[in-house]
């Protein structure tokens, strides 16, 4: 969660006290629209990725059978459980009452943070460096909201953000593949892993990487710059909270989104979206277990 904290002060909100709730989250929001602090009380980036993933991970509610896909390739979706009812219903009703506005899919409301237009968004702590670069407000990273009623004290997050992948192919030389495991080597080097998590906001995914950070006293010039990494190792991870393994999963993310997006432009309600996302995601799900048998 990314805080404007001068929309939070011009609303006369301390910005430094924690926003460890939804019923937080609201109440914040509730000020900043009645003193017209910011264009937008509250919004979200990666819609599906935010707000039902991760949601999913820290509140250890069932996103899928069988562990949620990391024991067998056809799992059931559970999305449209009322847990996840409960979180869209909640972004509707917030929607009608001004405090959230639906700007789209995946990173493409990032900009509208950058531009000081929201006083909180959800994104991924890689826009660290693009805020840093030119963001003309003050700023913060805060841990994700949670649901009281759902979990008593929120567990870790689930890991998310860009990958490399080395692919390969008919005619691929051992020089290339030697190549590429001598990049490997190079970005996973803890000078190299702490200077890009220093720059971007991504986490580093080296232990020696983040204990360099730590060393180097980064965490200690930049408050909240360790947020993610906190959030992520906060618990053991159970289960549910180790990440999501779908066939398709790109696929059930843009489903997702098209439903919410009907249930905010259509009036659905939050019900019947996620039971029609959880009906059309174990489609793609089952079409996907299909090919393994071929």
């Amino acid at each position: 969660m990314w805080i404007n904290k001068d929309a939070f002060a011009k609303a006369g909100l301390d910005p430094e006290a924690p926003l460890a709730t939804w019923d937080d989250v609201i109440k914040a929001a509730r000020v900043i629209k009645a003193k017209n602090a910011a264009d937008i009380p509250v919004m979200t980036s990666w819609p599906t990725w935010s707000q039902f993933e991760q949601f999913a991970a820290i509140h250890n509610v069932e996103y899928a059978t069988l562990n949620d896909g990391f024991g067998g390739p056809k799992p059931q979706l559970k999305i449209g459980s009322a847990p996840f009812v409960k979180q869209l219903d909640m972004f509707l009703s917030m929607q009608k009452e001004g405090l959230f506005s639906y700007q789209g899919r995946d990173g493409k409301p990032s900009p509208i943070f950058y531009a000081g237009k929201a006083a909180i968004t959800f994104d991924s702590s890689s826009i660290y460096g693009q805020l840093v670069t030119s963001a003309a407000f003050k700023f913060a990273a805060a841990p994700l909201p949670y649901h009281q009623d759902i979990i008593k004290s929120p567990i870790n997050s689930i890991i998310g953000g860009a990958a490399f992948w080395a692919m390969t192919a008919p005619g691929r030389t051992p020089a290339e593949y030697k190549a590429a495991a001598s990049f490997f080597k190079f970005i996973s080097q803890p000078e190299n892993d702490s200077a890009w998590a220093e720059k971007t906001g991504y986490v580093p995914v080296t232990v020696a990487g983040n204990q360099m950070i730590e060393s180097q006293g980064f965490y200690a010039k930049n408050p909240g710059s360790d947020v993610a990494v906190k959030q992520l190792t906060r618990t053991q991870p159970t289960p549910l909270s180790r990440g999501i393994r779908l066939g398709g999963m790109p696929e059930v993310r843009v489903i997702i989104e098209e439903e919410w997006e009907k249930a905010i432009q259509n009036g659905t309600p939050a019900a019947t979206a996620m039971e029609t996302a959880q009906s059309r995601g174990q489609a793609v799900i089952n079409r996907f277990a299909q090919t393994l048998k071929a």
